[in-house]
C-alpha cells in the first residue's frame, strides 16, 4: 500500500517553554516538509503523564495522554527527536514517553506497535561543548531495541545558548542546512 504523503512526527523531549531542543526539531522539520512531507510538531507538554507504574498500568490501563500520543505515533512513518541531556543521559521526560507509550493497549495489540518498524533521526542541542552527545548514544540504543531504524547521522549540537536566532534559526547556515538535512533523510530513509 503506497501513501500519498510521508507524515513525519517531531517533538522534543522537553517541556520547558523556551526549550532549545524544540528550536531544533523544528529546524529539522522545515527539511522533511521541504522533501514532501506531512510534519507535526507536538509539545510533550500537552501530553502529561504519571512516571511509568506497572501497578498503575495494571489497575487503570494506560494513561489518556499516552493513548493519545501513541495512537499519533502510529498514524505517522518516523520521528524526528531532539532531546535535551541531563546527567550525561536523556531525558526523563523522554525515557517516561518511551515507557508509557511502548505498552501495548489491548491484549492483541503488536509487540511495540508505535515503534516498530518507523524511521527516526534524532539530535541534541546542549549548553555544553558536547552537544547532549552522549544523552543521543542511549537515546539511539533504546530506540533501536525498539526496532526503530535510526538515522546513523545524528546530531549534537554544542555551545546551544548561543547558535539560535531570535527566529528560532542556527545562525551558521551550514549548522542550519545539516539540521535539516536530518529531517530530509529521514523522509528519504521512509521511502
Amino acid at each position: 500500500m503506497q501513501k500519498d504523503k510521508i507524515k513525519i512526527l517531531a517533538f522534543a523531549g522537553s517541556t520547558r517553554e523556551a526549550s532549545l531542543n524544540k528550536k531544533l526539531v523544528s529546524v529539522a522539520a522545515e527539511g522533511a516538509r521541504e522533501v514532501g512531507a506531512d510534519v507535526t510538531i507536538i509539545d510533550l507538554r500537552d501530553f502529561a503523564m504519571p512516571f511509568y507504574d506497572g501497578d498503575l498500568e495494571a489497575a487503570e490501563g494506560l494513561p489518556r495522554n499516552a493513548l493519545k500520543l501513541k495512537k499519533m505515533m502510529c498514524e505517522h512513518d518516523g520521528f524526528l527527536i531532539a532531546s535535551p541531556e541531563y546527567n550525561s543521559g536523556y531525558s526523563a521526560v523522554m525515557k517516561n514517553v518511551i515507557d508509557w507509550t511502548s505498552r501495548p493497549s489491548t491484549k492483541d495489540e503488536a509487540a511495540l506497535k508505535a515503534y516498530a518498524g518507523k524511521t527516526a533521526s534524532i539530535m541534541a542541542a546542549a549548553p555544553g561543548a558536547l552537544g547532549g552527545l552522549r544523552g543521543l548514544y542511549q537515546l539511539r540504543e533504546l530506540l533501536m531495541n525498539m526496532r526503530v531504524f535510526v538515522n546513523p547521522n545524528m546530531r549534537a549540537v554544542g555551545e546551544a545558548m548561543q547558535v539560535f536566532n531570535e527566529d528560532g534559526n542556527l545562525m551558521g547556515s551550514d549548522l542550519q542546512a545539516a539540521i535539516r538535512t536530518l529531517g530530509a533523510q529521514t523522509v528519504h530513509a521512509i521511502h
